[in-house]
């Protein structure tokens, strides 16, 4: 399969990259700067991304460069561009007025091939403090704006490319063309991967992999378990044994909900009762990585009991997608861990099972095209993500069975109401926060003292960024006046209108 490597200096961008390349149906991969895979055969070329960093600072990240430049085809941008401008010879210095925002291309050689098809005046999107300077002899301009000469440089006599500025995001109109040049054209990608490829592909590697052992697998009811579930089913038919666990942290009836929806699946199913199991872990337990370390293990500890009743149970299969994995990674320079995901970084020695993740490369919008076509239904593969962890970190204090009824009663008039104006579908993610606070209401004649709640919709494509979501005022007013009137303990109702970054989606 033709890939793209695309090493990791810490941009806000980086992920951007990835699925602007993966819209041209080419597969790429992320890496941090300092762990470079092994470049075979398949790796058609490489991406450097961005960088907090100025290629000037003693700690700027440094990459290994052999086996990449003037081998393989390489696209630089930004702090790529300025570090291979550097590292030539050339000179970059802090940029006398800061370069951030809308810029436009004056200038573009049309020769170039990165630059194929792109017209002048271009309108492309600046983020840089530094500036290059001065190119080294064998490095020529192929393209500038009004203020920054050495927007786009090509390196003589090898397929080296670099640019100011970020092809990846909405504002620089025409990015997607340069990265296109730049994949398909200079690197000969075949844009060959498809939901359909992708199926073929890894349901092979599944019998391959597995072979006649049994896996064991955790449902949630949510996207990623369930496409997972599929692809596995699909691969290894009832060798699969998936468990359902009631963790006490599920939304309002969903165990039930979700077992009767796989009903005409095809899948071996099981549900298992563990909400006191959970509590107690989570007993006076207030610290949010704490709290999905507790709900890990615990999640795990279940598994493992279960496991055991399945004689010669080989895997664990999960829905691990492509966000965990990059949230969860952090080295020096690459972006910062964020969270632990109860389902990234391995199993305990003592549980005697191997992982196998099908979903791990793919975004979650990338899951619901497989999902659809794999044929799975549309109210299970249009569900709003849920955090693994459930509703306990969507309780920002200490977990109790109390405080999850009231969320869980606050959840299901959110989601219903999203449901029944239509708005359900156009939101990305929805869900409530029990907030630790406790505020002074009237109702009736009487004072009260009750919690607050906010709620949380959000319009995103893979989780990695995301926007609130600008519901209708009327809309808001009538879930907040049915939260309030229906739910007791509860009193005030608010409205989060942060993006991410810099918030999370989840609060914790």
């Amino acid at each position: 399969m033709d890939t793209i490597i695309i090493l990791d200096f810490g941009s806000q961008y980086t992920q951007l990259i990835a699925r602007k390349i993966r819209e041209l149906n080419i597969y790429c991969e992320i890496h941090p700067f300092n762990k470079i895979p092994a470049l075979t055969s398949d790796v058609k070329g490489v991406v450097f991304s961005g960088s907090p960093y100025s290629c000037n600072a003693a700690d700027a990240p440094v990459p290994d460069m052999a086996g990449i430049k003037g081998r393989l085809p390489l696209l630089a941008v930004c702090y790529g561009a300025q570090y291979l401008a550097k590292y030539g010879g050339g000179s970059v210095q802090q940029s006398k007025v800061r370069e951030y925002g809308r810029a436009n291309l004056q200038f573009i050689d049309s020769a170039s091939p990165l630059m194929k098809g792109i017209p002048q005046g271009s309108q492309v999107w600046m983020s840089h403090g530094d500036t290059i300077e001065r190119l080294p002899e064998n490095y020529h301009v192929i393209c500038s704006t009004d203020s920054v000469r050495f927007a786009g440089y090509q390196i003589e006599g090898e397929p080296t490319y670099a640019i100011q500025f970020h092809p990846e995001v909405h504002h620089s109109v025409d990015g997607l063309t340069l990265l296109k040049n730049f994949v398909v054209d200079i690197c000969g990608c075949d844009q060959s991967w498809t939901p359909e490829s992708f199926i073929e592909t890894t349901v092979a590697e599944l019998r391959a992999k597995v072979g006649s052992d049994k896996v064991v697998l955790g449902l949630s009811g949510g996207v990623d378990s369930t496409v997972a579930a599929v692809l596995l089913n699909r691969a290894i038919g009832h060798q699969l044994h998936c468990i359902f666990v009631d963790n006490g942290l599920l939304r309002k009836n969903e165990f039930e909900g979700v077992l009767e929806s796989y009903r005409d699946m095809g899948l071996n199913v099981k549900g298992v009762d563990a909400k006191e199991r959970f509590y107690n872990v989570l007993a006076g337990v207030t610290d949010p990585e704490k709290k999905r370390k507790a709900i890990g293990k615990t999640f795990i500890d279940v598994f493992d009991a279960e496991a055991k009743l399945i004689t010669d149970a080989k895997w664990l299969g999960q829905g691990t997608i492509y966000p965990d994995v990059i949230e969860s990674s952090s080295v020096k320079g690459p972006s910062q861990t964020i969270k632990s995901h109860h389902n990234v970084g391995g199993l305990p020695d003592y549980m005697k099972l191997q992982l196998v993740e099908p979903l791990r490369s793919l975004f979650k919008d990338e899951v619901r095209r497989v999902g659809r076509q794999l044929g799975i239904k549309s109210e299970l593969i249009g569900r709003h993500p849920f955090p693994g962890p459930g509703l306990a970190i969507r309780i920002l204090s200490d977990v109790t069975p109390e405080k999850v009824h009231i969320l869980q009663e606050v959840d299901d008039i959110f989601i219903q109401g999203l449901r029944d104006w239509d708005l359900y579908d156009k939101v990305w993610q929805a869900g409530c926060m029990l907030l630790p606070v406790q505020s002074v209401g009237v109702m009736g004649d009487e004072r009260t003292y009750e919690s607050v709640v906010a709620l949380r919709a959000v319009e995103s494509v893979d989780g990695m960024t995301a926007d609130w979501s600008h519901l209708p005022y009327d809309f808001l007013a009538k879930v907040s006046n049915d939260i309030i009137n229906r739910v007791k303990g509860v009193n005030r109702v608010v409205y989060d209108i942060s993006s991410k970054p810099p918030a999370t989606i989840e609060w914790e």
